[in-house]
């Protein structure tokens, strides 16, 4: 007969038993850790994450930002804020650096020591600007989104902003930041405040302010250019003309758009002619401009001869063999990257960080959920690496 089983040995559970045990207990326990894990802010404020002002760049830079040659634009530090608010803080910000650097100028026969001391509050002004931007109760992210997003979802308003939409906002934001520096720079040579500057004026007091260079170590400022920029022909350039003089790349002016082409031209032509036939554009150009119409374009086609004359003959409207200075117009922009390049990569960027449910546009949810997405100019974060450069 079979002996009983001992008693201790008879509540003993079977293994299934205890490990479905387990499984309970750590089921119950990720529950309980979830239901303490710290939410999001939608306001994108946290102990490590703080919004700061980034001014744009040093001011005798800002003069060359626009001038590009040979795809070469763009070079400049590239930032552009997405709320109007935060641009004009920066405006002021740069402003005030911009001063001290041209102090001298601007009130000639001052002290040198006048410009220090008219400059002693700029620090105070940051630290109260960028306190004033941290605070939610002033500057709450998510309500200045509430307040934007039926400013840009206007074509059409239906609830969702398009990447189109997106980018007209952030090109709109880049001219008036565009306007503003160049209305600043313009008081350098409109001494009498009359709002007019002439290329005698202009190259008088260049060199003075900002030397023999620029930042893209070609010279822009020549006659040649300030005068296709005088779109009324009358030897003066206003505000508007100045503006498209500082940043030709930008500008619908169709004599800036001609000497832009012209000087494409004028770098890779090597007999003369003042055209492009297929070698001058397949070992000078083609290259820069690929994948134009095409912008998943396979980049394998880079240098293959193949596709170069494809492009060529798109390119060649009139099928005479070469490439003339209006017929490179369509491609200006590949040439010479402007903020409506800038604009359409930005508002790229920010639906890919912001899309959650990957529909290509964006709901006010999404962007109050993702505002880094948006004010990644000024955010600024314990962990860099979370953080995209796009805007800065």
């Amino acid at each position: 007969m079979t002996p009983p089983l001992p008693a201790a040995s008879a509540g003993r559970k079977s293994p299934a038993a205890v490990l479905l045990l387990y499984i309970t207990f750590a089921f119950l326990l990720l529950l309980l850790l979830a239901s303490y894990s710290p939410r999001l802010q939608p306001q994108g404020h946290s102990l490590h994450r703080r919004l700061k002002l980034h001014p744009k760049s040093s001011p005798s830079a800002s003069t060359s930002s626009g001038a590009a040659s040979g795809g070469n634009g763009g070079q400049h530090q590239h930032h552009n804020a997405f709320d109007p608010a935060i641009a004009e803080l920066e405006h002021r910000l740069e402003d005030k650096e911009w001063e001290r650097e041209h102090y001298r100028l601007l009130h000639e026969g001052d002290g040198d020591g006048e410009a220090d001391d008219h400059m002693k509050e700029w620090e105070e002004f940051l630290k109260e600007e960028e306190d004033f931007i941290n605070d939610d109760e002033r500057f709450n992210l998510a309500d200045r989104i509430r307040g934007l997003f039926p400013k840009i979802d206007i074509a059409p308003q239906d609830g969702f902003v398009s990447l189109d939409e997106l980018t007209r906002w952030n090109l709109e934001q880049a001219r008036a930041d565009q306007l503003h520096r160049s209305a600043r720079e313009m008081e350098l040579y409109d001494k009498n405040g009359e709002g007019i500057v002439s290329f005698g004026v202009f190259k008088a007091l260049h060199q003075e302010s900002h030397g023999d260079g620029n930042s893209l170590g070609f010279s822009w400022w020549k006659e040649e250019h300030f005068n296709a920029s005088d779109a009324n022909s009358d030897g003066f350039l206003d505000k508007a003309e100045f503006n498209d003089f500082l940043n030709p790349s930008d500008s619908e002016n169709p004599k800036i758009i001609n000497l832009l082409c012209r000087q494409e031209i004028r770098q890779r032509d090597k007999d003369g002619d003042g055209k492009l036939n297929f070698e001058e554009y397949f070992h000078g150009l083609h290259d820069h401009i690929h994948g134009y119409d095409d912008e998943n374009a396979d980049i394998s086609h880079i240098g293959n001869i193949t596709v170069a004359k494809e492009r060529f003959s798109k390119l060649d409207k009139d099928n005479d063999g070469f490439i003339s200075e209006h017929e490179l117009e369509p491609v200006l922009d590949k040439l010479y990257l402007s903020e409506r390049y800038y604009s359409r990569q930005q508002a790229t960027h920010a639906i890919s960080e912001a899309d959650k449910d990957h529909d290509g546009r964006l709901t006010l949810e999404e962007m109050i959920e993702h505002p880094y997405a948006f004010y990644g100019s000024v955010y600024l974060s314990d962990d860099e690496e979370y953080f995209h450069d796009e805007f800065r």
